[in-house]
């Protein structure tokens, strides 16, 4: 199925063209780059619109949980340290992991997995520049390839994130087809633009409520000094707030 939203900007086109024909051109011109398409735009590059499909930003509870969510792994330096901190912790949490480096470490997609946290599914090549015009053929190579790994390893994913939340189009159609839902995020940590753990940590911690969904990421797209040592300082402060980190159900999301 293609979201309405979609069929309403290929309908202002066509009602653009044929006006350029019948009455003024200075309308048609009007309609045909400015009708439905800011519409459109905001919902294929804002995280949590949800004008193209359900994503989930949040999850129901009523106790002092939060689900930590970790992009662009597995990492061979800070997947582990990861998993010795969570554990350290007693938290749980779900790496979002990008399928041409689950297949290149499959032994930490494994640990993760035995240690007791979640895999999704965060497409195989994180395609940013690209991925909002992505065509059902890209689409689907990037779905599949990252999913026949995972299932090599026994892993069956259920949660998808898209790269920097950006949605294109056709996307929810082929999640749907494949099982799986598009999880978003409550509090966007910054890491990744951080020369410093304190520089997020404590903004961070500020913004936790029951039933978030934290946005943290290891490896390469985060500074060195920042990666581990921040996730640290953050368990710290979720710790002394109270939460903990949990793994919620799908009937929780929302």
């Amino acid at each position: 199925m293609i979201p309405p939203l979609v069929w309403i900007a290929g309908v202002g086109k066509i009602t653009a063209v044929a006006l350029w024909f019948f009455t003024t051109q200075h309308t048609a011109a009007l309609l045909f780059f400015f009708g439905p398409d800011p519409f459109l735009l905001y919902a294929v590059f804002v995280p949590s619109a949800q004008g193209l499909g359900r994503v989930f930003t949040r999850f129901a509870t009523d106790r002092r949980e939060i689900w930590l969510t970790i992009d662009d792994g597995p990492d061979p330096d800070d997947t582990p340290k990861i998993l010795d901190l969570l554990d350290r912790h007693g938290a749980k949490a779900t790496f979002f992991v990008i399928g041409e480096r689950a297949a290149r470490w499959p032994e930490l997609v494994r640990e993760i997995v035995r240690r007791g946290h979640g895999i999704g599914h965060h497409t195989h090549t994180h395609p940013v520049a690209t991925f909002w015009c992505a065509s059902p053929r890209r689409l689907a190579a990037e779905l599949d390839r990252t999913l026949a790994a995972l299932h090599a390893l026994g892993v069956r994913p259920r949660w998808f994130r898209a790269p920097v939340g950006i949605k294109p189009p056709l996307l929810f159609r082929a999640l749907a087809a494949r099982d799986l839902r598009c999880v978003g995020w409550t509090v966007r940590s910054g890491d990744c633009r951080s020369r410093a753990p304190g520089e997020f940590v404590v903004a961070t911690a500020d913004r936790l409520c029951p039933g978030a969904i934290v946005l943290l990421h290891e490896g390469p797209s985060v500074r060195a000094a920042v990666r581990v040592a921040g996730l640290a300082q953050l368990l710290e402060a979720v710790a002394e707030k109270n939460f903990s980190c949990v793994l919620p159900r799908a009937d929780q999301l929302r």
